[in-house]
């Protein structure tokens, strides 16, 4: 009897723990089997700024805070020349900015395949912060640049 009952309040408070973190749903991006992905991926940071990292169920994705405010997913469409959105670099990456559903920011890298989006929630975290943290600068810097913003601007707050 008193094995049994030491034991339950090791499995709850397993479950506890287990409970505190919950998985975010995402659907994984066409080509998040692409190899250079994964590179991306074992890549992403623990935290960003104070939006710390939560697990997600899609391959080649991460997401931060709770509620999540930073969605990351490599393997998008790799995007074209285009002149609708705003191209900006950033720690030597150029991102094609869409700001069309403002407060919340989707940015893609241009002229890198496989292609990798960052979303965010800037009432919770700034595009800048999220966009220049070394460990995240680091991870899409595996994916080779192959071309390049013609007139890059920058990124606004």
């Amino acid at each position: 009897m008193l094995r049994r009952s030491a034991l339950l309040p090791g499995t709850l408070m397993l479950l506890a723990l287990v409970g505190c973190s919950s998985t975010v749903a995402l659907t994984p991006e066409p080509y998040a089997n692409d190899p250079a992905c994964a590179d991306v991926t074992v890549r992403l940071p623990d935290a960003i700024g104070d939006q710390d990292r939560r697990w997600t169920d899609a391959q080649a994705t991460g997401a931060y805070g709770d509620p999540t405010s930073v969605i990351i997913a490599c393997g998008t469409e790799v995007p074209g020349p285009t002149a609708t959105l705003q191209c900006v670099t950033l720690e030597g990456i150029d991102w094609l900015v869409d700001e069309s559903q403002a407060p919340k920011m989707r940015m893609t890298t241009y002229g890198r395949d496989p292609a990798v989006q960052v979303f965010v929630d800037t009432e919770v975290i700034g595009a800048n912060e999220v966009l220049t943290d070394s460990a995240l600068v680091s991870a899409v810097r595996t994916t080779p640049a192959q071309r390049a913003c013609t007139s890059p601007d920058e990124l606004p707050e």
